[in-house]
């Protein structure tokens, strides 16, 4: 499990660090929270802003940890989201990415792996706004396909740098 997580980790790191190099994009750096279902936890992460890539496209990688239902999730997604407007009060927004999804399990018959590493793909929605001149409020919703949770709603924060 241990090997596992790091790999995820890293995976999440050298995402970010290679859009790092890049000094024309604006950063930000997040917290999220939210609720799964199938399975049936509550979820709580970061995410990074790492900047648009074009027009309206931009960057955002997360990595949530979700608790419930005999199992211990972690999710490391590097998604991709398009802004459906120029940076209106409201902004609606549509991505994907992988889903990249360590399940440690909490019962396990004798003997048995206790732990998977399964990859799907997440579909995803929601709108955004910004709350003061250097931070963002969002509300998502993810739907996941193949080995990723059903749906996901989430809530979180974005502070620009």
């Amino acid at each position: 499990m241990r090997k596992l997580s790091m790999l995820a980790f890293c995976v999440f790191l050298s995402v970010a660090a290679g859009r790092l190099q890049a000094r024309d994009y604006v950063l930000g750096w997040g917290g999220r929270i939210g609720a799964t279902l199938d399975p049936d936890q509550v979820h709580l992460g970061v995410h990074a802003d790492l900047g648009e890539i074009a027009g309206r496209v931009r960057v955002q990688p997360n990595l949530e940890v979700g608790l419930g239902s005999d199992r211990t999730q972690i999710a490391v997604n590097p998604e991709v989201i398009y802004l459906f407007t120029a940076r209106e009060r409201w902004t609606p927004y549509a991505g994907g990415g992988l889903g990249i999804n360590i399940v440690k399990f909490d019962k396990t018959a004798p003997g048995a792996d206790n732990s998977e590493l399964e990859v799907g793909l997440n579909l995803l929605g929601g709108i955004e706004t910004k709350i003061s001149s250097n931070s963002r409020f969002f509300a998502e919703v993810k739907f996941g396909i193949g080995d990723s949770p059903e749906v996901k709603f989430t809530a979180g924060f974005t502070i620009l740098q």
